[in-house]
């Protein structure tokens, strides 16, 4: 390195010579970079002026804000719609209750008491007690997936309609409810006058929904009428008690929104129905004995309604069903008080 600096001195010091120290000195100690090309992105080898109207439309997509009815359509895409959704299979056949007690009364006939006024429904009001109702045991022993999915239908109708415009939605249906009961009542009532009826109510899409029904039913025996079972200790008030194509039924009138083409549509239904068929068996204000269920689903629109017949066998399938549930809402309960006590 000294020699360097000693040649550069020399050199300097020569008549028309000068050295400039340089700015920037950069060694290699290797040739591959030297002569070697450049590879190739592949990338770059596509024909990007081909593809330019599709790449500049992925680039400037923006998703679009989400609103009540997309996110309805994402949480169906990825759970599927409540209805289709099977509840996980139970061994509720092997299953056996111990409060187990019969549906049909063997000491009362089949034909009605002959000392009883068939032509005037009978019409018992509900008197207030401490016994449970057949709607409490059912909504105190509903299934864990029940649950979820009656809040996430409630969550869906808040994040559409808000907190009062649901609370103003659930008041409407009780209303609509109401309102169709007092119109049945009215019409299937032997006591009505039709110049005393409102005819607001009988002009109601449900009333036209139910028309090819009513022509079927005659005999009624019973219309909004409280029931007791007197040994399994539940009451209950039932729509109607009438003959159905002849058999003799406890028919359960519902409005749906939805068409409910199937039984296993209308959920816990049908354990309502055999519930008031049990205990109307063993009421002794009813004179007759009852082997067959009806619910019937009426529209708004007009368009008409699914009747769900249930005959003797498949109200006693259903009746076992209730027994389950009734026995779970008396284990539940004694729990209760016993933690209260404590």
């Amino acid at each position: 390195m000294k020699a360097f600096h000693t040649i550069c001195r020399h050199l300097r010091g020569s008549k028309g010579f000068s050295v400039e120290p340089a700015l920037c000195v950069g060694f290699s100690t290797s040739s591959y970079l030297c002569g070697r090309k450049k590879k190739m992105n592949p990338y770059e080898e596509v024909d990007q002026e081909k593809y330019s109207d599709l790449v500049q439309s992925v680039l400037s997509f923006r998703g679009q804000a989400q609103t009540p009815e997309s996110l309805f359509e994402e949480d169906a895409l990825l759970y599927g719609p409540v209805s289709k959704c099977k509840p996980p299979q139970q061994d509720e056949e092997a299953r056996v209750t111990g409060n187990w007690f019969p549906l049909f009364n063997p000491e009362r006939s089949l034909k009605p008491d002959a000392t009883s006024d068939a032509t005037i429904p009978l019409k018992i009001p509900l008197q207030r007690s401490k016994i449970p109702s057949v709607t409490r045991v059912l909504q105190q022993t509903m299934t864990s997936e029940q649950i979820f999915y009656l809040e996430r239908w409630k969550q869906r109708m808040i994040l559409e309609l808000g907190e009062e415009g649901f609370a103003e939605y659930t008041t409407n249906i009780f209303l609509q409810g109401k309102r169709f009961h007092e119109a049945l009542e009215s019409i299937l009532s032997p006591q009505g006058n039709l110049k005393e009826r409102d005819e607001s109510l009988l002009e109601s899409g449900y009333i036209e929904s139910i028309q090819h029904i009513l022509k079927d039913v005659s005999g009624v025996r019973a219309l909004e009428s409280a029931v007791q079972h007197e040994t399994l200790k539940y009451v209950g008030l039932l729509d109607c008690v009438a003959e159905y194509q002849g058999k003799l039924c406890v028919i359960d009138w519902k409005t749906s929104e939805k068409p409910k083409p199937f039984i296993r549509n209308t959920f816990d239904n049908p354990l309502q129905v055999v519930a008031y068929v049990g205990a109307v068996n063993h009421d002794a204000h009813y004179g007759f004995q009852v082997q067959c269920g009806l619910i019937v689903v009426a529209y708004k629109d007009g368009s008409p309604a699914h009747p769900h017949f249930m005959d003797t066998k498949l109200c006693s399938q259903y009746w076992a069903k209730w027994l389950l549930r009734l026995e779970e809402y008396t284990k539940k309960e004694k729990k209760q008080n016993i933690q209260k006590l404590e």
